[in-house]
């Protein structure tokens, strides 16, 4: 094998360009013979101390996981045949590996003996990764008999594979489905940037050489970008039935069926708990989480759901009246009829179009003024350096970071755009290098990865943004931060490593609230065609808007999160036959709508092909903790540029920068200096007496 495979010596910015699954499969191969050698080694020849066991255990590790991380990338952005061939390929060799390592008694009985005769020496940081690597290695198996070691490793396995797999069907499924609109008729009511861009799939997908968005034919996708402003603002009621039943029943039959393998995930993740001790899967994931247990979970869920409920009960009847006072014949609202007249509402309600707004949110000047943000509240500089480095597609940026001074701290790749073929659907942050000391004795600074799904720029027309777009946006910076602005060295808890599960998107929800507020906002927009500010007046009727049906959002995040919960906790059970039940069961109980065809399921891919399971309730948790961190930005004076940023230092060293070598509750009250309330999400979500 070459020496210069871009997979096998990854220079700290990797040579996208030259990345092929055939050089993956390669490199991979040569990696995990390499890796095992190393760990055959170090087994029989090491000392039970911290620079003797855990250090060289890592670095032995290091370029595999690199690697395998960056064929993943690939796979996410650049997907096709070839890339799920080699990762299919390989996957079983990389999960038999991992479980080599996790069951070593070897190194089981080393993390013991440095409990027991250094760990008063260890710093707190290596205390706590220390503690959670003996919990890994029994929750990897390692105490288990061979026959039950025998079936652990076959179901993680199996597992691993079936996460690709449901993906991979998801993927494909909503690549496949497309609705054509013929007739300005059908395409009424349809903004001017979703007409440019369903014209420019119908071209690009040779429906139509001549589609033009006054004209026509507009192709209509289930790619995010498209599906939401469709059911916003379409007046084609069929049309809007006809995309909301194909979104809720995609990867439901056929080749792309994900229903057995929802049942078979279910099963296997049941077996693996009871192999470890725990009566189930949920009480197995919440043992490593900082919920600490499923009962605190829905003890959470019922304080939200008695809040809530009532506030979404009468949202909904508000809803109802207002549609049949404007032409709406029926006595009920179908769930295609809910984004529609909601969006209608909001229109008559708060006097400003979705359209109207998102011209003010070109998406290059929406990701300068949050980089601006970031300045203002972290003393921290970000600068574009595309250009310099290789990329995967000609869309991809390139970002250096750097503090006040100048000091480098970390750099990052934003891929912007959707691309439905081959990348998939959401957005997300990941990780291509941590921070920590290199064994020469320098730093490696951080680098992650940005990716979104926002519409393409068509001919000189920017890509405009939804509000929720924007939002989305900031979430994802938000993780990027907490892995950029680390101060951990210790690569196992270094950035967003080591953080519990559901405390990882209290950075991420942070980020979100200052879409909110007045400067920040401004500071983002820029009028597509005048080239304005976002004036005073609309941004007041956003702020007024900001709650509008706040509370039937809130019931849409407990469904979810109880139906994941339930299915890992609960699920079967006499009234449970099938994971169906369960969410019907969640539907009815949280009021939220859904026909008799929905297999909403098989595209829930948080749970079944992410890392969601019986974590979905995490969004909630943190929700409560970021909007706390929030209220500590109103508290202070704004205005007062020297008290904002000595609140954002203050945030920059504890949230952002402790990582996961702290316990997130003690890092939340280093920064606040007490114990979380949910007085600032539910002050946020307008659902308190005082904010109604």
């Amino acid at each position: 094998m070459s020496r210069d495979n871009p997979f096998y010596q990854t220079p700290y910015h990797p040579d996208f360009e030259n990345m092929t699954p055939r050089k993956a499969g390669e490199a991979i191969r040569k990696l995990l013979t390499e890796a095992e050698a190393a760990i055959d080694s170090l087994e029989k020849n090491h000392q039970p101390c911290w620079e003797s066991l855990i250090v060289p255990l890592h670095d032995a590790q290091r370029q595999l996981n690199l690697t395998w991380g960056l064929l993943h990338h690939m796979l996410s952005v650049v997907n096709n045949p070839q890339w799920r061939t080699i990762e299919d390929e390989l996957q079983p060799e990389i999960v038999r590996f991992s479980q080599r390592v996790g069951q070593s008694s070897e190194f089981y009985k080393g993390y013991l003996a440095i409990r027991a005769e250094e760990f008063k020496s260890l710093t707190g940081v290596q205390q706590r990764i220390l503690e959670k690597l003996i919990r890994a290695a029994e929750q990897s198996g390692v105490a288990l008999d061979a026959d039950h070691k025998q079936e652990f490793n076959r179901i993680q396995t199996e597992l691993a594979n079936l996460s690709t797999k449901f993906n991979n069907n998801l993927l494909d499924a909503r690549k496949a489905y497309s609705m054509m609109l013929t007739t300005p008729a059908e395409a009424e009511g349809m903004p001017a940037d979703l007409r440019s861009i369903t014209a420019a799939q119908a071209r690009s997908a040779g429906d139509a050489d001549d589609a033009t968005a006054a004209a026509g034919p507009w192709r209509v996708t289930l790619d995010y970008a498209v599906y939401a402003p469709f059911m916003k603002h379409s007046r084609n009621r069929a049309a809007r039935a006809s995309l909301y039943r194909a979104n809720v029943t995609l990867a439901s039959t056929g080749e792309t069926d994900n229903q057995p393998l929802i049942e078979r995930i279910l099963k296997l993740k049941r077996r693996e708990a009871q192999l470890l001790g725990f009566k189930n899967a949920a009480e197995l994931s919440l043992s490593n989480k900082m919920a600490g247990s499923v009962n605190n979970v829905y003890r959470l869920f019922e304080r939200l759901e008695n809040v809530v409920a009532p506030v979404a009960a009468e949202d909904e009847s508000d809803l109802l009246k207002f549609a049949q006072a404007n032409g709406f014949n029926e006595d009920h609202l179908k769930p295609w009829d809910i984004s529609f007249w909601s969006e209608r509402l909001r229109e008559k309600r708060y006097g400003y179009s979705e359209e109207q707004l998102s011209a003010y949110f070109k998406f290059p000047r929406v990701l300068q003024g949050m980089f601006e943000l970031t300045e203002r509240i972290f003393a921290i500089k970000i600068t574009d350096h595309t250009g310099e480095v290789p990329v995967w597609h000609q869309d991809v940026r390139f970002y250096r970071v750097v503090d006040i001074e100048g000091a480098p701290l970390a750099c990052f790749y934003l891929d912007p755009y959707s691309r439905p073929e081959t990348k998939r659907g959401g957005a997300w942050m990941n990780e291509f290098r941590t921070r920590e000391k290199l064994t020469e004795g320098t730093v490696q600074l951080p680098m992650a990865v940005m990716c979104c799904n926002q519409s393409v720029p068509i001919d000189d027309k920017p890509s405009l943004m939804r509000m929720d777009e924007v939002t989305t946006l900031f979430h994802e910076f938000g993780h990027a931060l907490q892995h950029m602005l680390t101060e951990v060295n210790e690569p196992l808890a270094s950035g967003i490593n080591g953080i519990e599960w559901d405390a990882v998107e209290i950075a991420s929800q942070f980020m979100e609230n200052w879409c909110y507020d007045r400067r920040t906002l401004q500071s983002v927009s820029e009028h597509a065609e005048t080239g304005a500010q976002l004036p005073d007046s609309l941004f007041k009727k956003i702020v007024n808007s900001r709650n509008h049906r706040a509370a039937g959002a809130m019931m849409r995040q407990l469904f979810l999160g109880a139906t994941d919960m339930d299915l890992y906790a609960r699920y079967p059970n006499p009234k449970w036959r099938t994971p169906d039940d369960v969410k019907r069961e969640n539907a009815a109980r949280y009021h939220f709508p859904i026909i008799q065809d929905d297999r909403f399921l098989c595209s829930f891919a948080h749970i079944f092909g992410g890392g969601y399971s019986a974590g979905y309730y995490s969004y909630k948790w943190s929700e409560v903790l970021s909007a706390d961190c929030f209220a500590a930005f109103e508290e202070c004076n704004m205005q007062d540029t020297a008290a904002l940023r000595e609140t954002g230092l203050r945030m920059r060293r504890t949230i952002m920068g402790m990582g996961g070598g702290t316990p997130p509750l003690e890092v939340f009250k280093a920064f606040r200096g007490r114990e979380p309330d949910t007085e600032a999400l539910l002050r946020h979500c307008g659902l308190l007496s005082s904010s109604r």
